[in-house]
């Protein structure tokens, strides 16, 4: 018989046995756990803040979380969004969906930071209480909340915006419901109660945006800045390795979060396929022919991870 038709007799075999093809591969997109990511939508999101429970670090993770591509911020007031992240100065905007700008006022809700909280106000905060009642105690004199000079004219520029008819205020009215509100307590611990201190609305002013008497170009928003201090040793390894950094356990202990799924208590090296210079996975592919099966092993480089 020919070689041609041997050839032809064992395709004819081989096919007609029962065939399994398995492909397995060693790539996995962040995250395995279906929980941690280092992106919320377009931002960033790095350590110690989480996309998410058990990612970041845990006294974080009450605080910031990533919901519908958006990352959040949540207080005793509201959840606001996180709209910048300065990493290397360790700030962050957040803002008041109901907070007034100067293309629209409206009532506004009140505000708080946890005095426990690993956040603080920045120096770059101007608060302004808007359409306040002349019986406030913003305006006791004994109290002295209101700033004065430079200051107040924050509230003249504000009073010209036209979105100022949206508190009942004719536009360009007197500053005389307006107060730049200096809190006994800057730096920890915020609270700015409207009801209390009988203000319909409230603006935080982060920067003039080079224009300090053009309200229209004011950056509007609230400064805050995080303790850094969090970053350690064992997060850095973790990320040399390709591991995210968060926690795990009932005692939320440090965890480096894996691509291959698995979490660790130091690093991803040496734990199934951690991130290399190359890149370079292996993918292998398993043929069972009738109960027999070969294997085969075949690198390739993804450069998409």
């Amino acid at each position: 018989m020919s070689s041609t038709s041997n050839a032809w007799i064992f395709t004819y075999i081989l096919l007609s046995l029962p065939v399994h093809f398995t492909v397995s591969a060693a790539v996995h997109p962040f995250p395995i756990n279906g929980t941690c990511h280092d992106t919320c939508g377009t931002m960033p999101v790095k350590y110690p803040f989480g996309s998410g429970f058990g990612c970041g670090h845990p006294d974080f993770s009450r605080y910031v979380r990533c919901n519908s591509d958006m990352l959040e911020f949540s207080t005793g007031t509201g959840i606001y969004s996180i709209s910048e992240i300065d990493y290397t100065t360790g700030s962050l905007i957040i803002t008041d969906p109901f907070m007034s700008t100067c293309s629209s006022m409206q009532n506004s809700g009140s505000f708080s930071l946890d005095r426990a909280s690993p956040f603080s106000l920045t120096g770059e905060n101007i608060f302004v209480l808007l359409g306040c009642s002349t019986n406030s105690p913003l305006f006791d004199p004994a109290e002295d909340l209101c700033a004065t000079g430079s200051r107040s004219r924050v509230c003249r520029g504000l009073y010209s915006c036209k979105g100022v008819t949206g508190l009942g205020l004719p536009q360009n009215a007197p500053p005389s419901t307006c107060c730049v509100y200096e809190s006994p307590i800057q730096l920890a611990g915020y609270t700015l109660d409207l009801p209390k201190l009988q203000c319909s609305s409230y603006t935080s002013v982060y920067s003039f945006g080079g224009s300090e008497g053009d309200p229209a170009k004011w950056k509007f928003g609230i400064s805050l800045q995080y303790n850094g201090s969090y970053y350690s040793n064992l997060c850095k390894d973790c990320e040399s390795s390709g591991g995210l950094c968060g926690f795990a356990g009932f005692d939320q202990s440090f965890a480096c979060i894996c691509r291959s799924g698995k979490n660790t208590s130091t690093s991803c090296f040496g734990q199934g396929y951690a991130w290399s210079g190359t890149r370079d996975s292996k993918i292998q592919t398993k043929l069972s022919f009738g109960g027999k099966c070969f294997l085969s092993n075949s690198a390739f480089y993804d450069d998409q991870l």
